[in-house]
């Protein structure tokens, strides 16, 4: 206990400042992510949706709720970014203004977005620009696919009825395709997306091929150009029978500009475990793509992709990691600091203990000058009583077992200077320890 006590009381101002530093440090700290994000997940049945689940239940596992926002599609998900309303959002590529780019970041492209377009077999129907005249469901106003088909539609030309822009979408416009309620539909989606598998293995539903895909990709640099190759959906099945062109935009995960850098990297992380697997359109690895996107891509997003996760989140919940990497920054001035405290923290406290103990020698002094000037035996005894009141003094001294040689010194001193007053003519031998 001893130790411990020496130890405090060399180092207590030390830790006094050390502590006042980590409380000013906390206080000045950049602030914590918050607990709670929006998510901008689409249309329910929808692809995104899906996506958005997985995004939330992953989030959700590493303390940040994240609150689902229903909408009609992509191009309400880049309004309510713009306006604040939501934090992140799923668009499709090709679909960001001016105003979206100035405004927003993207976390890079997740996966290839085929545009599908789906007809009743044996109508006759056998390219895009067929479908002028027939009732065809391409999404409705706010969502990513109607604003895809209305510009194929410009590309093909020619003037488009309102029956060729019905405003059903997903699996309502699945059904109506099987009821023969519409002669067409249309989807941006995932392969994934339930209502795009169900049609693909519907044998009174053809998937309509985009034979100059390359061309269309070209023409506008949302688009690429990729195809579902034969029996991917199903090898036995044999679906699809033939290689089949289609244009695809890249859907990415935009954000607001303002966002908590540590709510990006735990996105990306997100997005690393959903998207990294690859599917039946691409290999694995192949996504995220911070280059396969129309929104410029954050720098915390780039240091992710080009390093991977930082140190404490390879090492360290989000939680503890955050606080550390947010603590760091302040901790390199407050250990500059304390170095050199510490390093004078000793010396410090040696004079402190040695003043304590050398204070006592100016009285001792004036004592034994009193002492040799004083003629009577009574002023040489009311001398000695000050001298033992003095001894009582530096017995209640406190310091530390390796100062108690010049404590013991110092009352030596005291019983010398008492036997010199007492004797002032007789012979006093000066103690052992010396001056």
């Amino acid at each position: 206990m001893s130790g411990w006590r020496d130890f405090l009381k060399v180092y207590w101002p030390l830790i006094a400042v050390a502590a006042v530093g980590l409380i000013a440090a906390l206080m000045v700290m950049d602030p914590a992510p918050p607990k709670k994000i929006r998510f901008a997940a689409g249309a329910q049945g929808g692809a995104y949706h899906a996506y958005a689940e997985r995004y939330q239940r992953l989030m959700q596992a590493q303390g940040v709720e994240v609150s689902l926002v229903d909408t009609a599609g992509s191009i309400e998900n880049l309004r309510l970014l713009d306006e604040g309303e939501v934090d992140v959002a799923l668009v499709q590529g090709g679909l960001a203004s001016r105003q979206d780019r100035e405004q927003l970041h993207s976390l890079g492209g997740l996966f290839p977005e085929p545009f599908w377009v789906f007809v009743r077999a044996g109508n006759g129907i056998n390219a895009f620009g067929d479908l002028r005249g027939y009732r065809f469901a391409i999404g409705p106003d706010g969502s990513g696919t109607r604003a895809l088909a209305l510009s194929l539609q410009s590309e093909f030309g020619g003037t488009w009825p309102t029956t060729a822009q019905m405003t059903l979408s997903g699996s309502d416009a699945a059904d109506a395709l099987r009821a023969g309620a519409v002669d067409a539909v249309a989807f941006a989606a995932s392969v994934e997306a339930p209502y795009v598998q169900d049609l693909l293995r519907d044998p009174a539903v053809k998937l309509l091929p985009f034979e100059r895909a390359p061309a269309l990709a070209r023409r506008q640099d949302a688009l690429s150009a990729v195809t579902l190759l034969r029996g991917v959906i199903d090898i036995g099945a044999d679906i699809p029978a033939t290689d089949v062109p289609l244009v695809a935009p890249v859907a990415q995960l935009a954000i607001r500009k303002d966002i908590h850098p540590a709510i990006e990297a735990l996105l990306i992380d997100s997005a690393m475990a959903i998207h990294g697997d690859g599917s039946l359109l691409s290999a694995a690895g192949s996504w995220p793509d911070p280059d396969a996107t129309d929104l410029p891509v954050s720098s915390q997003a780039r240091r992710y992709y080009r390093d991977g996760p930082s140190f404490l989140r390879r090492y360290f919940s989000f939680d503890v990691a955050n606080f550390l990497d947010r603590a760091w920054v302040l901790a390199i001035p407050l250990l500059t600091l304390l170095f050199p405290l510490v390093r004078a923290a000793p010396p410090i406290y040696r004079w402190r203990v040695r003043r304590k103990i050398y204070v006592w020698y100016k009285d001792i002094r004036e004592l034994e000058a009193r002492g040799r000037a004083s003629p009577t035996p009574e002023e040489r005894a009311r001398i000695v009583k000050e001298l033992q009141d003095l001894q009582e003094e530096i017995g209640a001294v406190d310091v530390p077992l390796s100062y108690t040689d010049d404590l013991y010194r110092l009352r030596s001193h005291v019983e010398f200077v008492k036997q010199l007053v007492m004797n002032p003519k007789g012979a006093v031998s000066a103690p052992a320890l010396g001056a």
